[in-house]
């Protein structure tokens, strides 16, 4: 700067902007030209900024949390036709800022997870996500692309204050290890805790028994593959009317699988093959994943199996009598069988019929494996750590149970904490399953034990940046081999390399047997670049004060 400040120094400096004023007015001209090279400069240096995410700080946990300022967090959740479900938030939320008055809590509701995902995806460039979000694992591996964006919780989880069960807490909230073990593990992202669990279900075969005793056969204790594809192929037989003699309908598909994604991933877990591992490594390409898909194709082709995506809803089938096993989640248990409070179809093609709520079929009975499934919640950094910490303690506040029990009676879902689980309420309705077929809707009553007594049973897949990609092309390779069998398309070697090939190309499954998706972080701006944008700051203060300084010049 004194080296600067010598060469604009006196009027009659040759070298000066000032000499040059007085010599014609050119010192104007002069300032315009060195400005249009130093903002072309400026411009190259600012797409050099892109090479890596927009900085924010890290969260740190504060000292303390302000109750005098006032915080207002915005919260993305899930809900579709469920009243009750909407209603539970409201209150939760009303309860919560009646405890923290200076938090005001702005609730958007979406109709499914993908949109609220496409979502957050969008926003985080503009650095405008929401505070506190229902979400997936799978969706944060993504939403961590962007440096900082989602907060990890550790820190938090341990802080004595405002941690799970801490000290300052208005509210009885879990403690770390009233968590259930195995809901809070999905939840770890690369060794880091990004979220919390908020709900946990699995899935479920719902049975018509009638019409599987009407066939010949009587359930056994866990359902096995080969025993659901031997019956689905007995119902398919038909009179000389053309209906079939299990329901006397025009219509039966014994078998519809809800999320195909999910029956892939179970299978390659019961045969001990390969889906990926935990760094990301894509391994679902294998010769079990062959050996599945063309047992599948048989069935498909014979219109024994069909898939949701290609049959509709397997509740409607069910109730209508034209379904003997129905694989969907126990969170969708209020919509399957005769007396379902959630009944999708018209009165008069409901069909009675007793529903058996089982285990998905299984190759090894012995070793029965499931997944688990169900949102977490995730919070969002934000430059003011006040904002961050009221976040996190409403999101603690969706782990009361008071909120847990609530909402996990609306459906066949399981309480996140042992803390919910265990109280006398809890087990008070979990004893009264069948009463009515309303609150104590017997079928979800089932469907809610068949996890609690399962939890240790259950699994999750490694999470990633590209797991959610794996995870759809799982179920796509069903998707499409199911449709190709009804077509009557050969499904030989020539066809699976050919799909292989497709799925590959369609979800970015690198050849290098990694998941292509989202952006490359590159890291922090390199400090070179940092100077550079710091001197081109007092290169212009320079210029602008010497141009005003020829200006005051010439009014005198």
């Amino acid at each position: 700067m004194k080296i600067f400040a010598k060469e604009y120094r006196g009027a009659g400096h040759p070298g000066s902007c000032l000499a040059a004023s007085q010599a014609g007015g050119n010192c104007a001209r002069t300032v315009r030209r060195l400005a249009a090279i130093i903002l072309a400069l400026a411009c190259l240096l600012s797409l050099t900024a892109c090479h890596g995410s927009g900085e924010r700080a890290g969260f740190a946990v504060p000292e303390s949390f302000d109750t005098e300022k006032n915080y207002e967090i915005s919260f993305w959740a899930k809900n579709d036709t469920n009243k009750t479900q909407t209603n539970i938030y409201e209150k939760a939320i009303r309860d919560f800022e009646a405890l923290y008055p200076n938090i005001k809590v702005n609730m958007r509701l979406y109709t499914d997870y993908g949109r609220i995902y496409n979502d957050v995806i969008t926003n985080i460039s503009t650095d405008t996500t929401p505070n506190v979000c229902i979400t997936y694992p799978d969706h944060i591996a993504t939403y961590l692309t962007g440096a900082d964006t989602v907060v990890p919780l550790d820190s938090l989880f341990a802080d004595a204050k405002y941690g799970l069960g801490g000290s300052e807490l208005r509210f009885d909230g879990p403690e770390l290890s009233e968590i259930v073990p195995e809901f809070l593990s999905e939840c770890v992202i690369s060794g880091v805790h990004y979220a919390l669990p908020y709900m946990r279900s699995t899935e479920a075969c719902y049975v018509n028994k009638t019409y599987v005793e009407a066939l010949g056969y009587e359930l056994p204790e866990t359902l096995s593959w080969d025993f659901v594809f031997e019956v689905s192929e007995a119902a398919m037989k038909k009179d000389a009317d053309g209906n079939f003699l299990v329901n006397g309908q025009k219509v039966m598909i014994p078998f519809i699988y809800k999320s195909t994604d999910n029956m892939m991933i179970q299978m390659l877990r019961q045969k001990g093959a390969g889906y990926s591992t935990d760094a990301g490594e894509v391994k679902i390409f294998n010769d079990t994943t062959k050996e599945l898909l063309y047992e599948i194709a048989k069935h498909a082709k014979t219109q024994a199996f069909s898939t949701f995506k290609i049959s509709s809803y397997p509740a409607n089938f069910l109730n209508a009598g034209q379904c003997i096993f129905a694989v969907d989640s126990t969170a969708g248990s209020t919509w399957m069988g005769s007396d379902a409070p959630l009944v999708d179809i018209s009165p008069d093609k409901l069909v009675r019929f007793e529903t058996a709520v089982m285990t998905v079929p299984q190759f090894d009975a012995a070793h029965p494996q499931m997944i688990s499934q169900g949102p977490s919640v995730c919070v969002f950094n934000k430059k003011d750590p006040g904002e961050v910490l009221a976040s996190w303690l409403f999101t603690q506040y969706l782990l009361t149970n008071e909120v847990q029990i609530a909402y996990a009676e609306t459906e066949g879902y399981v309480p996140v904490t042992l803390k919910a689980q265990g109280t006398a309420e809890y087990k008070d309705y979990l004893s009264r399953g069948g009463e009515d077929d309303q609150l104590h809707y017997g079928v979800k009553i089932e469907a809610t034990k068949l996890l609690i007594e399962n939890t240790a049973n259950t699994f999750t897949t490694p999470v990633f940046n590209g797991s959610a990609s794996l995870r759809d092309a799982a179920g796509q390779m069903i998707e499409n081999v199911t449709k190709s069998s009804r077509r009557n398309e050969t499904i030989d070697e020539a066809y699976m390399t050919k799909l292989y090939s497709d799925i590959t190309s369609l979800y970015r499954l690198s050849s290098t047997g990694t998941v292509g998706g989202g952006k490359t972080e590159l890291g922090p701006l390199p400090q070179t670049a940092k100077n550079l944008l710091g001197g081109l700051a007092v290169a212009w203060m320079c210029i602008a004060a010497v141009y005003l300084r020829g200006k005051l010049k010439k009014k005198k």
